[in-house]
């Protein structure tokens, strides 16, 4: 069971989502309903689109506020950056891929 505690911190972390949400949508052009576009790489950015229901996993949460730490929510590239390994994010994305 949550406690009261925990709130405010469910709170930030949806007003995060929104956000996040907000800027995807208006970024997104020739992607599917339920999908985003998110740019990967540490130098160059490579365009991935992946399934909206990744924004509810912990892991990939993680990597989202790793994101904002060093962009915020304003992206050079127009969309959502995710400064990582490309393949560090095909892997992360294919363990939820199978947890579907």
């Amino acid at each position: 069971m949550m406690g009261i505690s925990s709130v405010p911190s469910m709170i930030l972390s949806a007003k995060k989502i929104w956000k996040l949400h907000s800027l995807l949508a208006k970024n997104n052009s020739n992607v599917p309903k339920g999908y985003f576009a998110v740019y990967v790489g540490e130098i160059q950015k490579k365009r991935f689109v992946v399934p909206v229901s990744y924004l509810k996993h912990p892991s990939f949460q993680d990597l989202l506020r790793y994101a904002e730490e060093e962009f915020g929510f304003h992206h050079p590239t127009g969309g959502l950056t995710i400064p990582c390994k490309e393949d560090v994010f095909i892997n992360l994305t294919a363990k939820l891929h199978l947890q579907r």
